[in-house]
């Protein structure tokens, strides 16, 4: 069986006897290891592909790249007829912001103004033709916006004062960008795939569950409405901590829980998660910790982790970082996987 055809029956419900091991297709575009090795011994991919193309006709985005300290830095800087906007990064971390002030809020609403989408299959099939048999394309369409204003424009110190005192300029930024996101997810459903993910990377320590259940759940039924009968299903990149928030995730019809971590990480077993969450779809993230203990405690600890989601509607991922002995405690993994009974 290959990796695709086993993910595949495993998403459906069949039943797991060796549950499918795939890594992101970032880590292997970005981390300069062996891929060819770990692929030959059964590791599989996990595609990402945009389905959606953009139209901003009041942006202009111009990036330049110079090197600082052996790394590239990038900066990029956002021209609207009402201002400008500067954000910079290093290698892969952002050091900087776009939004700064609430002038900055009102500079992002007007860039993002008037935005226009259209499906594409293009990057979808190209993915697709990419990992043939070793695993499946997963159509993305980023972050919810409270997730993308947090994460991606204003970072977590001025979002979350903003949000306590529901900042005029931030919230209006949220509903014009919440439309636009429901526009960008009707042309996703006209396209060829069938799993779209949600990029959220949960802060639910920062955001706590009041802000959560306010904000973020409405807009979440907002989309799965739209998804209901089409045939599509929704997961969410929810790697972090989730126990207060578990039952609002189970009431839910997300179909996945994307990069699953236990503690310290997360904070709820898997045990926990799949009794709690018996019909959602577990892409399990093995804690990275563990790939530095003996090989029979590693073993021991992903036979666990199989016994615990299964019998059905799971798999494990390197989603989060790749172990730095991979060339030795990946293929643990996988030979673990392949001898469960």
């Amino acid at each position: 069986m290959t990796n695709r055809e086993r993910l595949a029956r495993a998403l459906v419900g069949e039943t797991i006897r060796q549950p499918g091991y795939f890594v992101y297709d970032w880590f292997v575009k970005n981390r300069n290891i062996d891929w060819q090795s770990l692929f030959d011994q059964g590791l599989g991919q996990i595609m990402h592909a945009d389905l959606v193309a953009c139209e901003r006709p009041h942006l202009e985005i111009v990036e330049r790249k110079r090197l600082q300290d052996g790394k590239v830095r990038r900066d990029v800087t956002w021209k609207t007829e009402i201002g400008e906007l500067h954000e910079w990064y290093l290698g892969e971390w952002r050091m900087e912001y776009l939004a700064k002030t609430d002038e900055d809020y009102r500079i992002i609403t007007r860039a993002l103004s008037d935005s226009r989408y259209a499906p594409t299959n293009d990057y979808f099939r190209a993915a697709e033709i990419k990992v043939g048999e070793n695993g499946i394309t997963v159509g993305q369409v980023d972050r919810s916006p409270l997730q993308k204003v947090q994460i991606d424009y204003a970072g977590l110190e001025k979002f979350a004062m903003d949000l306590a005192v529901e900042n005029p300029d931030l919230m209006a930024l949220i509903d014009l960008m919440n439309a636009l996101k429901l526009q960008e997810l009707a042309c996703a459903l006209q396209t060829e795939a069938t799993q779209i993910k949600l990029w959220e990377n949960l802060s639910i320590d920062a955001m706590g569950p009041a802000l959560y259940r306010r904000h973020l759940v409405p807009f979440y039924r907002k989309i799965l409405g739209k998804c209901a009968g089409s045939g599509r299903k929704i997961q969410v990149h929810y790697d972090g901590k989730l126990k207060i928030i578990a039952e609002d995730i189970r009431a839910l019809s997300f179909d996945g829980i994307d990069s699953l971590t236990q503690a310290p990480e997360g904070d709820m077993t898997i045990a926990q998660a799949r009794a709690l969450w018996p019909d959602k779809f577990l892409w399990m993230h093995p804690n990275l910790e563990w790939y530095g203990e003996p090989e029979e405690a590693l073993a021991r600890k992903i036979r666990q982790m199989a016994a615990d989601a299964g019998p059905s509607r799971y798999c494990m991922m390197i989603s989060e970082e790749v172990p730095e002995n991979w060339e030795r405690s990946v293929p643990v993994v996988l030979e673990t996987l392949q001898h469960l009974s």
